[in-house]
């Protein structure tokens, strides 16, 4: 399935993560479109309500994601602080 979570870094203090992996304890199952995401129960504080999308223009190509729980982000749109 896909994995969505957050982990300590980057210039703002928090990245996103994203990627395929299999579930782990903890972890919270969503189906979506058929597509089993993951994300460990701790995250959800920082995810709620947060969408990704896919940006394929000449200046931005790759994922965004529209955090409302964000204070502040990153110009690289994947740091971000609460």
């Amino acid at each position: 399935g896909l994995r969505v979570g957050v982990q300590g870094g980057g210039c703002s203090g928090m990245n996103y993560v994203l990627g395929f992996d299999q579930k782990k304890e903890g972890d919270q199952e969503f189906v979506i479109d058929g597509i089993k995401v993951f994300m460990h129960k701790a995250h959800q504080m920082y995810l709620l309500g947060m969408e990704i999308d896919w940006q394929n223009g000449l200046n931005s190509r790759g994922f965004t994601f529209n955090n409302p729980n964000a204070a502040s982000s990153c110009g690289c749109g994947t740091s971000f602080s609460v």
